[in-house]
């Protein structure tokens, strides 16, 4: 059994803010802010590198201690809403996906008491 997850977003948004730099070897840049709506919620924008002015957008929830869900949000290319479903698209959401999964596992020492 899971004990109850406790989360204080403010701390998590800064662990995540210092952390995920270490994850991202291509250059892009990211914010990262609590979800108002949601407290086991993260939001987390990347602006992907290169010519191709890519940003995505995604919510990381805690479903517990160890365990996040990953879900695309947005897609815009040069600042208008793209289709997720291109070649480009889904090899960056992959990569921005795994990078969110591995500073979460890097995190778990917060979010697992």
């Amino acid at each position: 059994m899971d004990q109850q997850l406790q989360l204080d977003q403010q701390r998590l948004v800064s662990a995540w803010e210092e952390h995920l730099p270490s994850f991202m070897k291509d250059g892009g840049s990211f914010t990262v802010q609590a979800d108002e709506g949601d407290p086991k919620s993260l939001l987390i924008h990347f602006n992907a590198a290169g010519r191709q002015h890519y940003s995505l957008d995604f919510r990381c929830t805690y479903v517990d201690s160890r365990e996040v869900a990953v879900s695309l949000i947005d897609v815009e290319q040069a600042g208008q809403h793209t289709d997720e479903r291109t070649d480009a698209v889904q090899q960056l959401a992959q990569r921005y996906t795994r990078q969110i999964h591995e500073c979460a596992q890097a995190l778990k020492k917060l979010t697992h008491s």
